[in-house]
């Protein structure tokens, strides 16, 4: 089972154009984050008066909520050149410093999935970042050298779905960090009215408020499923979006009215019918779905968290009362006297419990 071409996969997919056209140009344009664009207002504003470049940003947390579209924001509003890249795009150090040598005053560098940078990269990249220097090796041997250039200053802006795998003195070179959150339904329907108008589709408000509710509060599914459901409704419906044609057409792709597709239904349906409701170890799920147990961690679990179906514990998920209520089940919560799950199956970031006696 894989997560490509899944609807309700907030990342990037591969054959997917990204949402450029619907992309907010400028921080007025940007609907919820508010905090975030507050600050970034504040940042921007006091960087123009000083006229000094931004300093180096962070953005994190889940995908699919906008770290990439305020980047192109940010370099909108300081009237400055952006450079894009991604962490797995730059696999040596001289690939990053063939990037720096073309940076100019002002310039911005956004680094995508920067926590996968690797460590030689990441060597460079500090004293970039910090003293605007390129410390490069001329030959090999005995003959090798170090050189070390003046950079202009720039600024670095980095986006990460993982803080915790970005190492301790990355992080720390970052002068603001912002944590990306997920929007509510007033701000996703916002969001689907100005690209349904860009799109030039008509869709009414019951309409776009079925798709929101449906979207997870991540604006890249809600354009996803707004793509979808204005293919169905320019072929059954006149190319009107009604709450009634969006329900259809949502309803057709398996996507229930919390946003739940097929494949989340049968992670917790293995939970509950194979393992009674758990605890079982992430491994046992892997296999039982046939699934990587990365994939279920990074793309499946956060949101059956965020509404309360699935739990962690030390001796592996749960699925809660609130997952058996959505799929019409009755939940019995069976007394568990022992498990019958090794211990390397258990989760490495919960912290293993003494037993209750």
């Amino acid at each position: 089972m894989s997560d490509d071409g899944r609807l309700t996969n907030s990342a990037l997919q591969k054959n997917e154009r990204d949402n450029i056209a619907l992309r907010p140009q400028l921080l007025q344009d940007i609907i919820g984050q508010d905090r975030v664009r507050e600050n970034l207002k504040i940042m921007i504003d006091a960087a123009k008066t000083r006229k000094e470049p931004l300093d180096h940003v962070l953005f994190y947390g889940p995908p699919g909520l906008g770290k990439t579209s305020l980047a192109h924001v940010i370099a909108n509003e300081m009237g400055a050149k952006i450079h894009v890249t991604a962490g797995p795009s730059i696999e040596r150090s001289g690939d990053l410093a063939a990037i720096l040598t073309h940076m100019k005053q002002g310039d911005i560098l956004f680094i995508d999935e920067v926590h996968r940078l690797g460590r030689a990269v990441e060597e460079i990249l500090y004293p970039a970042m910090e003293d605007f220097k390129l410390d490069i090796v001329i030959g090999k041997g005995p003959a090798a050298k170090n050189v070390r250039l003046n950079l202009p200053r720039f600024t670095v802006i980095g986006a990460t779905t993982r803080l915790s795998l970005l190492a301790g003195p990355l992080r720390d070179r970052f002068g603001a960090r912002f944590r990306m959150d997920y929007y509510d339904q007033s701000a996703m329907e916002f969001i689907l009215n100005r690209a349904a108008g860009l799109l030039k589709v008509t869709i009414e408000p019951q309409g776009a408020s079925e798709i929101a509710t449906r979207s997870r509060g991540t604006p890249r599914v809600g354009l996803r499923l707004l793509r979808r459901v204005r293919d169905y409704a320019q072929t059954r419906a006149q190319g009107v979006i009604t709450q009634a044609v969006a329900i259809e057409a949502l309803q057709l792709m398996e996507i229930d009215h919390l946003g739940l597709d097929e494949i989340d239904r049968r992670l917790l349906m293995t939970i509950i019918e194979k393992f009674s409701g758990g605890p079982v170890g992430l491994e046992t799920i892997a296999a039982a779905i046939s699934e990587d147990r990365a994939t279920i961690m990074d793309v499946y679990e956060p949101y059956l968290l965020q509404l309360g179906f699935l739990d962690r514990t030390s001796r592996g998920r749960v699925a809660t009362p609130l997952a058996y209520a959505h799929l019409g089940l009755r939940y019995d919560n069976p007394p568990y006297i022992k498990l019958p799950y090794s211990d390397d199956e258990e989760d490495p970031d919960i912290p293993k419990q003494e037993p209750l006696l």
